[in-house]
Protein backbone atom coordinates (compact mmCIF):
# COMPACT_ATOMS: atom_id res chain seq x y z
CA UNK A 1 0.00 0.00 0.00
CA UNK A 2 1.27 3.45 -1.12
CA UNK A 3 2.39 5.63 2.35
CA UNK A 4 0.53 8.17 0.60
CA UNK A 5 -2.44 6.58 0.95
CA UNK A 6 -1.64 5.62 4.45
CA UNK A 7 -0.75 9.23 5.25
CA UNK A 8 -4.15 10.52 4.41
CA UNK A 9 -6.03 7.80 6.93
CA UNK A 10 -3.90 8.71 9.22
CA UNK A 11 -4.66 12.55 8.59
CA UNK A 12 -8.67 11.66 8.15
CA UNK A 13 -8.24 9.93 11.72
CA UNK A 14 -7.07 12.87 13.31
CA UNK A 15 -9.47 15.15 11.62
CA UNK A 16 -12.00 13.75 13.13
CA UNK A 17 -10.63 13.47 17.19
CA UNK A 18 -10.31 17.30 16.26
CA UNK A 19 -13.96 17.63 15.03
CA UNK A 20 -14.42 15.77 18.46
CA UNK A 21 -12.19 17.94 20.96
CA UNK A 22 -14.04 20.99 19.29
CA UNK A 23 -17.72 19.74 19.92
CA UNK A 24 -16.61 18.60 23.24
CA UNK A 25 -14.67 21.21 24.51
CA UNK A 26 -17.35 24.33 24.04
CA UNK A 27 -17.82 26.49 27.24
CA UNK A 28 -15.05 24.31 29.11
CA UNK A 29 -13.40 25.19 32.15
CA UNK A 30 -10.56 24.53 34.85
CA UNK A 31 -13.06 22.21 36.48
CA UNK A 32 -13.82 20.59 33.00
CA UNK A 33 -10.50 20.45 32.52
CA UNK A 34 -9.84 18.88 35.68
CA UNK A 35 -12.48 16.40 36.28
CA UNK A 36 -15.22 16.90 33.49
CA UNK A 37 -17.55 19.31 36.18
CA UNK A 38 -18.25 15.63 37.52
CA UNK A 39 -20.61 14.68 35.01
CA UNK A 40 -19.55 11.89 33.11
CA UNK A 41 -21.00 8.83 31.82
CA UNK A 42 -19.43 5.78 33.79
CA UNK A 43 -19.91 3.48 30.58
CA UNK A 44 -17.78 5.67 28.51
CA UNK A 45 -15.39 5.91 31.22
CA UNK A 46 -14.82 2.63 31.39
CA UNK A 47 -14.74 1.54 27.71
CA UNK A 48 -12.63 4.11 26.76
CA UNK A 49 -9.93 3.59 30.00
CA UNK A 50 -8.99 0.05 28.04
CA UNK A 51 -7.23 2.22 25.01
CA UNK A 52 -5.73 3.93 28.09
CA UNK A 53 -4.96 1.13 30.35
CA UNK A 54 -3.29 -0.86 27.07
CA UNK A 55 -1.69 1.91 24.78
CA UNK A 56 0.66 1.39 21.96
CA UNK A 57 2.70 -1.15 23.99
CA UNK A 58 0.75 -3.58 25.06
CA UNK A 59 -0.63 -3.15 21.01
CA UNK A 60 2.69 -4.80 19.78
CA UNK A 61 4.43 -6.45 22.51
CA UNK A 62 1.92 -8.33 23.73
CA UNK A 63 1.37 -10.56 20.91
CA UNK A 64 5.17 -10.73 20.41
CA UNK A 65 5.87 -12.36 23.58
CA UNK A 66 3.63 -15.24 22.88
CA UNK A 67 6.92 -17.06 21.05
CA UNK A 68 8.84 -16.94 24.11
CA UNK A 69 6.55 -16.92 27.49
CA UNK A 70 3.16 -18.49 26.00
CA UNK A 71 0.38 -16.96 27.49
CA UNK A 72 2.42 -16.65 31.01
CA UNK A 73 0.96 -12.59 30.94
CA UNK A 74 -2.71 -13.63 31.31
CA UNK A 75 -1.32 -14.73 34.91
CA UNK A 76 -0.80 -10.83 35.44
CA UNK A 77 -4.23 -10.13 33.70
CA UNK A 78 -5.74 -12.52 36.52
CA UNK A 79 -3.73 -10.12 39.22
CA UNK A 80 -4.98 -7.19 37.78
CA UNK A 81 -8.49 -8.28 38.49
CA UNK A 82 -7.50 -8.51 42.10
CA UNK A 83 -6.02 -5.20 41.96
CA UNK A 84 -9.44 -2.99 40.47
CA UNK A 85 -11.80 -4.84 43.17
CA UNK A 86 -9.33 -3.21 46.07
CA UNK A 87 -9.27 -0.03 43.83
CA UNK A 88 -13.28 0.12 43.66
CA UNK A 89 -13.93 -1.05 47.21
CA UNK A 90 -11.20 0.62 48.92
CA UNK A 91 -9.71 3.10 47.35
CA UNK A 92 -12.50 5.18 45.00
CA UNK A 93 -14.68 5.19 48.51
CA UNK A 94 -12.10 7.13 49.75
CA UNK A 95 -11.50 9.60 46.65
CA UNK A 96 -15.24 10.66 46.60
CA UNK A 97 -15.84 10.50 50.52
CA UNK A 98 -12.81 13.51 50.82
CA UNK A 99 -14.47 14.85 47.21
CA UNK A 100 -11.20 15.51 45.66
CA UNK A 101 -9.77 16.82 42.58
CA UNK A 102 -6.33 15.66 42.78
CA UNK A 103 -5.82 11.80 44.26
CA UNK A 104 -2.67 13.15 45.93
CA UNK A 105 -4.33 15.67 48.39
CA UNK A 106 -5.54 12.63 50.27
CA UNK A 107 -1.52 12.39 51.36
CA UNK A 108 -1.36 16.19 52.74
CA UNK A 109 -5.15 15.42 54.54
CA UNK A 110 -3.46 12.31 56.34
CA UNK A 111 0.32 13.14 56.30
CA UNK A 112 1.54 16.80 55.54
CA UNK A 113 2.62 18.88 53.26
CA UNK A 114 6.02 16.89 51.88
CA UNK A 115 4.40 13.75 51.57
CA UNK A 116 1.73 15.42 49.08
CA UNK A 117 4.60 16.34 46.85
CA UNK A 118 6.69 13.14 47.22
CA UNK A 119 3.69 11.38 46.07
CA UNK A 120 3.03 14.38 43.05
CA UNK A 121 6.59 13.92 42.43
CA UNK A 122 6.73 10.16 41.90
CA UNK A 123 3.39 10.35 40.01
CA UNK A 124 4.92 13.17 37.17
CA UNK A 125 8.04 11.12 37.12
CA UNK A 126 7.02 7.86 36.42
CA UNK A 127 4.15 8.90 33.88
CA UNK A 128 6.41 11.32 32.08
CA UNK A 129 9.03 8.61 31.36
CA UNK A 130 6.71 5.93 30.93
CA UNK A 131 4.21 8.07 28.14
CA UNK A 132 7.17 9.28 26.55
CA UNK A 133 8.93 5.70 26.07
CA UNK A 134 5.09 4.53 25.01
CA UNK A 135 4.84 7.25 22.52
CA UNK A 136 8.74 6.49 21.25
CA UNK A 137 8.05 2.77 20.33
CA UNK A 138 4.87 3.96 18.22
CA UNK A 139 6.20 6.73 16.51
CA UNK A 140 8.99 4.80 15.12
CA UNK A 141 6.63 1.98 13.94
CA UNK A 142 4.82 4.34 11.90
CA UNK A 143 8.15 6.10 10.81
CA UNK A 144 9.65 2.99 9.58
CA UNK A 145 6.65 1.68 7.59
CA UNK A 146 5.07 5.58 6.32
CA UNK A 147 6.86 8.58 7.32
CA UNK A 148 10.95 7.42 6.25
CA UNK A 149 9.47 6.32 2.81
CA UNK A 150 7.60 9.77 2.29
CA UNK A 151 11.52 11.79 3.71
CA UNK A 152 9.67 13.14 6.29
CA UNK A 153 12.02 13.36 9.74
CA UNK A 154 11.53 11.26 13.01
CA UNK A 155 11.58 14.55 14.59
CA UNK A 156 8.70 16.18 12.46
CA UNK A 157 7.00 13.20 12.90
CA UNK A 158 7.30 13.64 16.64
CA UNK A 159 6.43 16.87 16.74
CA UNK A 160 3.25 16.73 14.60
CA UNK A 161 1.99 14.33 16.75
CA UNK A 162 2.56 15.84 19.39
CA UNK A 163 1.07 19.72 18.43
CA UNK A 164 -1.98 17.41 17.08
CA UNK A 165 -2.23 15.76 20.44
CA UNK A 166 -2.16 19.33 22.19
CA UNK A 167 -4.55 20.91 20.23
CA UNK A 168 -7.63 18.49 20.78
CA UNK A 169 -6.87 18.10 24.62
CA UNK A 170 -5.79 22.12 24.98
CA UNK A 171 -9.42 23.00 26.05
CA UNK A 172 -11.54 20.52 27.22
CA UNK A 173 -9.22 18.22 28.83
CA UNK A 174 -10.61 15.16 30.69
CA UNK A 175 -14.45 16.14 29.37
CA UNK A 176 -12.74 15.67 25.64
CA UNK A 177 -10.48 12.86 26.58
CA UNK A 178 -13.49 10.79 27.53
CA UNK A 179 -14.72 10.71 24.36
CA UNK A 180 -11.93 10.63 22.23
CA UNK A 181 -10.51 7.68 24.50
CA UNK A 182 -14.14 5.81 23.64
CA UNK A 183 -13.30 6.29 19.63
CA UNK A 184 -10.03 5.64 20.10
CA UNK A 185 -10.77 2.17 21.88
CA UNK A 186 -12.92 1.18 19.63
CA UNK A 187 -11.10 1.65 16.62
CA UNK A 188 -8.62 -0.65 18.39
CA UNK A 189 -10.51 -3.20 19.24
CA UNK A 190 -11.94 -3.16 15.67
CA UNK A 191 -8.45 -3.91 14.53
CA UNK A 192 -7.83 -6.33 16.45
CA UNK A 193 -10.84 -8.74 16.10
CA UNK A 194 -10.20 -7.77 11.97
CA UNK A 195 -7.17 -8.77 12.10
CA UNK A 196 -7.39 -12.29 14.16
CA UNK A 197 -9.97 -13.38 11.71
CA UNK A 198 -7.73 -12.25 8.69
CA UNK A 199 -4.41 -13.82 9.92
CA UNK A 200 -6.66 -16.76 10.81
CA UNK A 201 -8.05 -17.40 7.38
CA UNK A 202 -3.99 -16.65 6.08
CA UNK A 203 -3.40 -19.81 7.43
CA UNK A 204 -5.88 -22.13 6.57
CA UNK A 205 -8.13 -23.03 9.09
CA UNK A 206 -10.67 -21.35 11.57
CA UNK A 207 -10.12 -20.01 15.01
CA UNK A 208 -10.95 -23.29 16.51
CA UNK A 209 -8.23 -24.89 14.33
CA UNK A 210 -6.03 -22.05 15.19
CA UNK A 211 -6.42 -22.73 18.80
CA UNK A 212 -5.84 -26.07 18.57
CA UNK A 213 -2.47 -25.58 16.53
CA UNK A 214 -1.70 -22.96 19.32
CA UNK A 215 -2.26 -25.67 21.46
CA UNK A 216 0.22 -28.23 19.98
CA UNK A 217 3.09 -25.82 19.89
CA UNK A 218 2.42 -24.96 24.03
CA UNK A 219 1.21 -21.43 23.07
CA UNK A 220 -1.82 -21.68 25.75
CA UNK A 221 -0.18 -22.54 28.81
CA UNK A 222 -1.00 -19.90 30.94
CA UNK A 223 0.36 -20.91 34.31
CA UNK A 224 4.12 -21.49 34.87
CA UNK A 225 5.13 -23.25 38.40
CA UNK A 226 8.73 -22.86 37.95
CA UNK A 227 9.43 -20.95 41.49
CA UNK A 228 12.73 -19.47 40.58
CA UNK A 229 11.54 -18.03 36.70
CA UNK A 230 10.16 -14.26 36.59
CA UNK A 231 7.14 -15.50 35.01
CA UNK A 232 6.44 -17.88 38.57
CA UNK A 233 2.50 -17.93 38.77
CA UNK A 234 2.10 -16.24 42.29
CA UNK A 235 4.70 -13.94 41.09
CA UNK A 236 2.77 -12.56 38.45
CA UNK A 237 -0.27 -12.58 39.79
CA UNK A 238 0.96 -10.78 42.95
CA UNK A 239 2.91 -8.20 40.89
CA UNK A 240 -0.28 -7.62 39.06
CA UNK A 241 -2.38 -7.33 41.63
CA UNK A 242 0.00 -4.57 42.99
CA UNK A 243 1.07 -2.85 39.50
CA UNK A 244 -2.82 -2.66 39.00
CA UNK A 245 -3.73 -0.93 42.10
CA UNK A 246 -0.03 1.43 41.85
CA UNK A 247 -1.04 2.49 38.40
CA UNK A 248 -4.17 2.68 37.89
CA UNK A 249 -6.02 3.20 41.85
CA UNK A 250 -3.09 5.48 42.54
CA UNK A 251 -2.45 7.21 39.17
CA UNK A 252 -3.91 10.22 38.87
CA UNK A 253 -4.43 9.84 34.95
CA UNK A 254 -6.39 6.88 35.76
CA UNK A 255 -8.41 8.04 38.58
CA UNK A 256 -8.78 11.54 37.35
CA UNK A 257 -11.07 9.59 35.11
CA UNK A 258 -12.61 7.70 37.37
CA UNK A 259 -13.80 10.29 39.78
CA UNK A 260 -14.94 12.86 36.76
CA UNK A 261 -18.23 9.96 37.48
CA UNK A 262 -20.95 11.92 39.11
CA UNK A 263 -21.43 8.93 41.87
CA UNK A 264 -19.60 6.32 43.47
CA UNK A 265 -21.51 3.59 42.45
CA UNK A 266 -21.29 5.14 38.99
CA UNK A 267 -17.47 4.70 39.12
CA UNK A 268 -17.71 1.45 40.77
CA UNK A 269 -19.89 0.25 38.17
CA UNK A 270 -17.43 1.94 35.55
CA UNK A 271 -14.34 0.21 37.14
CA UNK A 272 -16.32 -3.53 37.53
CA UNK A 273 -16.73 -3.35 33.51
CA UNK A 274 -13.58 -2.06 32.52
CA UNK A 275 -12.29 -4.83 34.35
CA UNK A 276 -14.16 -7.62 32.93
CA UNK A 277 -13.61 -6.00 29.28
CA UNK A 278 -10.08 -5.73 29.36
CA UNK A 279 -9.42 -9.21 30.65
CA UNK A 280 -11.46 -10.26 27.58
CA UNK A 281 -9.32 -7.85 24.67
CA UNK A 282 -5.90 -8.94 26.81
CA UNK A 283 -6.71 -12.75 26.28
CA UNK A 284 -7.64 -11.53 22.27
CA UNK A 285 -4.00 -10.27 22.04
CA UNK A 286 -2.69 -13.57 23.38
CA UNK A 287 -5.00 -15.04 20.62
CA UNK A 288 -3.31 -12.50 18.12
CA UNK A 289 0.10 -13.55 18.96
CA UNK A 290 -0.26 -17.21 18.26
CA UNK A 291 -1.78 -16.39 15.29
CA UNK A 292 1.33 -14.38 14.27
CA UNK A 293 3.92 -17.08 15.10
CA UNK A 294 1.88 -19.61 13.17
CA UNK A 295 1.70 -17.60 10.58
CA UNK A 296 5.26 -16.82 10.57
CA UNK A 297 6.29 -20.61 10.79
CA UNK A 298 4.23 -21.28 7.92
CA UNK A 299 5.93 -18.31 6.06
CA UNK A 300 9.78 -19.42 7.76
CA UNK A 301 9.28 -15.49 9.03
CA UNK A 302 11.61 -14.15 11.35
CA UNK A 303 11.78 -10.84 13.22
CA UNK A 304 12.57 -9.76 16.92
CA UNK A 305 9.21 -9.68 18.80
CA UNK A 306 8.10 -6.58 18.99
CA UNK A 307 8.59 -5.98 14.83
CA UNK A 308 6.62 -9.35 14.20
CA UNK A 309 2.89 -7.65 14.10
CA UNK A 310 3.62 -4.85 12.33
CA UNK A 311 6.19 -6.76 9.73
CA UNK A 312 3.50 -9.42 8.84
CA UNK A 313 0.86 -6.55 8.98
CA UNK A 314 2.48 -4.25 6.59
CA UNK A 315 3.79 -6.94 4.49
CA UNK A 316 2.55 -7.16 0.58
CA UNK A 317 0.40 -9.72 1.50
CA UNK A 318 -1.86 -7.64 3.72
CA UNK A 319 -0.94 -4.13 3.03
CA UNK A 320 -4.08 -3.99 1.16
CA UNK A 321 -6.25 -5.20 3.77
CA UNK A 322 -5.37 -4.98 7.40
CA UNK A 323 -2.51 -3.13 6.99
CA UNK A 324 -4.44 0.46 6.99
CA UNK A 325 -6.66 -1.38 9.64
CA UNK A 326 -3.03 -1.64 11.63
CA UNK A 327 -1.78 1.20 11.66
CA UNK A 328 -5.71 3.37 12.62
CA UNK A 329 -5.22 0.15 15.51
CA UNK A 330 -1.89 1.38 16.10
CA UNK A 331 -2.10 5.04 16.47
CA UNK A 332 -5.76 4.19 18.49
CA UNK A 333 -4.16 2.49 20.88
CA UNK A 334 -1.01 4.98 21.12
CA UNK A 335 -3.44 8.63 21.78
CA UNK A 336 -5.22 7.04 24.87
CA UNK A 337 -1.90 6.16 26.41
CA UNK A 338 -0.74 9.97 25.88
CA UNK A 339 -3.33 12.14 25.78
CA UNK A 340 -4.47 11.08 29.20
CA UNK A 341 -1.16 11.23 30.07
CA UNK A 342 -0.55 15.30 29.43
CA UNK A 343 -3.91 15.97 30.47
CA UNK A 344 -3.11 14.53 34.11
CA UNK A 345 0.03 15.64 34.78
CA UNK A 346 -0.96 18.75 33.91
CA UNK A 347 -3.94 18.80 36.75
CA UNK A 348 -1.60 17.35 38.50
CA UNK A 349 1.39 19.86 38.21
CA UNK A 350 -1.51 22.49 38.52
CA UNK A 351 -2.92 21.50 41.44
CA UNK A 352 -0.01 19.78 43.37
CA UNK A 353 2.99 21.69 42.69
CA UNK A 354 1.23 25.29 41.91
CA UNK A 355 -1.57 24.57 44.28
CA UNK A 356 -3.56 26.80 41.54
CA UNK A 357 -6.66 26.40 43.52
CA UNK A 358 -5.97 28.13 46.08
CA UNK A 359 -3.83 30.98 43.92
CA UNK A 360 -5.75 34.43 44.13
CA UNK A 361 -6.85 35.81 40.76
CA UNK A 362 -9.63 35.22 38.34
CA UNK A 363 -10.62 32.26 36.85
CA UNK A 364 -9.37 33.48 33.13
CA UNK A 365 -6.11 33.90 35.15
CA UNK A 366 -5.73 30.53 36.34
CA UNK A 367 -6.80 28.97 33.13
CA UNK A 368 -3.74 30.82 31.85
CA UNK A 369 -1.54 29.27 34.08
CA UNK A 370 -2.87 25.73 33.52
CA UNK A 371 -2.28 26.10 29.54
CA UNK A 372 0.98 26.70 30.24
CA UNK A 373 1.57 24.07 31.86
CA UNK A 374 -0.37 22.01 29.25
CA UNK A 375 2.05 23.51 26.50
CA UNK A 376 5.01 23.10 28.87
CA UNK A 377 4.29 19.13 29.17
CA UNK A 378 3.95 18.94 25.47
CA UNK A 379 7.54 20.68 25.45
CA UNK A 380 8.93 18.15 27.75
CA UNK A 381 7.42 14.94 25.92
CA UNK A 382 8.86 16.10 22.65
CA UNK A 383 12.25 16.15 24.04
CA UNK A 384 11.96 12.99 25.88
CA UNK A 385 10.80 11.26 22.28
CA UNK A 386 14.34 12.60 21.29
CA UNK A 387 16.00 11.69 24.07
CA UNK A 388 14.86 7.45 23.49
CA UNK A 389 15.29 7.90 20.06
CA UNK A 390 18.74 8.49 20.63
CA UNK A 391 19.12 5.42 23.55
CA UNK A 392 17.67 3.33 20.59
CA UNK A 393 17.05 0.41 23.84
CA UNK A 394 15.57 -2.20 22.10
CA UNK A 395 15.05 -3.42 25.66
CA UNK A 396 12.25 -0.28 26.23
CA UNK A 397 9.32 -2.77 26.86
CA UNK A 398 11.29 -4.01 30.22
CA UNK A 399 12.56 -0.67 31.22
CA UNK A 400 9.02 0.63 31.34
CA UNK A 401 8.06 -1.96 33.64
CA UNK A 402 11.12 -1.59 35.32
CA UNK A 403 10.69 1.66 35.80
CA UNK A 404 7.14 1.78 36.72
CA UNK A 405 8.02 -0.75 39.60
CA UNK A 406 10.93 1.70 40.89
CA UNK A 407 8.89 4.86 40.81
CA UNK A 408 5.40 3.81 42.07
CA UNK A 409 6.80 1.62 45.03
CA UNK A 410 7.05 4.99 47.11
CA UNK A 411 3.16 5.62 46.05
CA UNK A 412 1.93 2.17 47.16
CA UNK A 413 3.96 2.60 50.46
CA UNK A 414 2.17 5.57 51.36
CA UNK A 415 -1.07 5.11 50.61
CA UNK A 416 -1.04 1.53 52.67
CA UNK A 417 0.92 3.65 55.42
CA UNK A 418 -2.10 5.82 55.60
CA UNK A 419 -5.13 3.69 54.82
CA UNK A 420 -3.53 0.71 56.78
CA UNK A 421 -2.37 2.15 59.91
CA UNK A 422 -3.28 5.15 62.10
CA UNK A 423 0.33 6.67 63.00
CA UNK A 424 1.41 9.87 61.94
CA UNK A 425 4.62 10.52 60.41
CA UNK A 426 7.34 12.62 60.54
CA UNK A 427 6.74 15.30 57.90
CA UNK A 428 10.58 16.12 57.37
CA UNK A 429 12.04 12.87 56.50
CA UNK A 430 9.13 11.75 54.17
CA UNK A 431 11.63 12.71 51.26
CA UNK A 432 14.28 10.35 52.44
CA UNK A 433 12.48 7.01 53.60
CA UNK A 434 10.71 7.57 49.55
CA UNK A 435 14.02 8.24 47.74
CA UNK A 436 16.23 5.67 49.94
CA UNK A 437 13.20 2.90 49.02
CA UNK A 438 13.23 2.55 45.19
CA UNK A 439 17.53 2.87 44.95
CA UNK A 440 17.03 -0.11 47.84
CA UNK A 441 15.16 -2.05 45.10
CA UNK A 442 16.81 -1.46 42.47
CA UNK A 443 20.03 -2.49 44.21
CA UNK A 444 17.88 -5.69 45.25
CA UNK A 445 16.38 -5.95 41.16
CA UNK A 446 20.43 -5.73 40.32
CA UNK A 447 21.47 -8.91 42.67
CA UNK A 448 18.81 -10.75 40.96
CA UNK A 449 19.09 -9.79 37.29
CA UNK A 450 22.30 -10.26 36.40
CA UNK A 451 21.54 -10.40 32.70
CA UNK A 452 20.13 -7.28 33.12
CA UNK A 453 23.10 -5.68 33.48
CA UNK A 454 26.50 -5.83 31.90
CA UNK A 455 28.27 -8.73 32.24
CA UNK A 456 31.74 -7.03 33.14
CA UNK A 457 30.34 -5.11 35.72
CA UNK A 458 29.10 -7.64 37.12
CA UNK A 459 32.25 -9.52 37.19
CA UNK A 460 34.45 -6.87 38.13
CA UNK A 461 32.42 -6.05 40.98
CA UNK A 462 31.87 -9.70 41.84
CA UNK A 463 28.21 -9.03 42.16
CA UNK A 464 27.28 -12.41 39.66
CA UNK A 465 28.69 -14.64 42.64
CA UNK A 466 27.35 -12.43 45.16
CA UNK A 467 23.46 -12.86 43.66
CA UNK A 468 24.08 -16.57 43.50
CA UNK A 469 24.85 -16.79 47.07
CA UNK A 470 21.88 -14.35 48.42
CA UNK A 471 19.07 -15.41 45.41
CA UNK A 472 19.93 -18.60 44.53
CA UNK A 473 18.61 -18.40 41.05
CA UNK A 474 15.71 -16.54 42.53
CA UNK A 475 14.77 -13.39 39.64
CA UNK A 476 12.67 -10.83 40.76
CA UNK A 477 10.31 -9.80 38.26
CA UNK A 478 6.47 -7.90 38.90
CA UNK A 479 6.75 -8.21 42.37
CA UNK A 480 9.13 -5.43 42.37
CA UNK A 481 6.79 -2.87 43.31
CA UNK A 482 5.30 -4.98 45.74
CA UNK A 483 9.08 -5.57 47.53
CA UNK A 484 9.81 -1.28 46.66
CA UNK A 485 6.07 -0.76 48.19
CA UNK A 486 6.85 -3.12 51.55
CA UNK A 487 10.26 -0.91 52.03
CA UNK A 488 8.67 2.14 51.94
CA UNK A 489 6.13 1.29 54.13
CA UNK A 490 8.79 -0.06 56.40
CA UNK A 491 10.91 2.86 56.33
CA UNK A 492 7.65 5.32 56.99
CA UNK A 493 6.79 2.93 60.12
CA UNK A 494 10.62 3.87 61.45
CA UNK A 495 10.04 7.68 61.10
CA UNK A 496 6.17 7.48 62.65
CA UNK A 497 4.90 8.26 66.08
CA UNK A 498 1.10 7.34 67.84
CA UNK A 499 -1.04 9.57 65.48
CA UNK A 500 -1.90 13.21 67.67
CA UNK A 501 -5.40 14.96 66.81
CA UNK A 502 -3.62 17.20 64.14
CA UNK A 503 -5.88 18.72 60.70
CA UNK A 504 -3.89 19.25 58.12
CA UNK A 505 -5.87 22.29 56.23
CA UNK A 506 -5.86 21.39 52.43
CA UNK A 507 -8.11 22.33 49.46
CA UNK A 508 -9.04 19.83 46.89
Amino acid sequence: MSPILMFSFVFGYFALLLTVAWYTSRNSNNESFFIGNRSSNWMLVAFGMIGTSLSGVTFVSVPGGVGSSNFFYFQVVLGYLLGYIVIAFVLLPLYYRMNLTSIYTYLEKRFGVNAHKAGAFFFILSRTVGATARLYLVISVLQIFIFNKLGIPFEATALVILLLILLYTFEGGVKTIIYTDTLQTAGMLLGLIICIIVITRAIGTDFSGAFSLMMDKGYTQIFNWDVKAGSFALKHILGGMFIAIAMTGLDQEMMQKNISVKTLKGSQKNMMTFTFVLMIVNFLFLILGGVLYLYAAEKGIQVAPDDLFPTIALSETFAGSIGIIFIIALISALFPSVDGAITSLTSSFSIDILNIHQKEGTEKEKKRLRLKVHFTFAVVFFIMVLIFKWINDKLIIDFILKFAGVTYGPLLGLFAFGILTKRSLNDKLIWLVVIISPLLSLALDMLSNPAWYEAKLHTSLGLQNLSEKIFSGYIIGNELILINGIITFTGLWLISAKRQQTVHVVHT
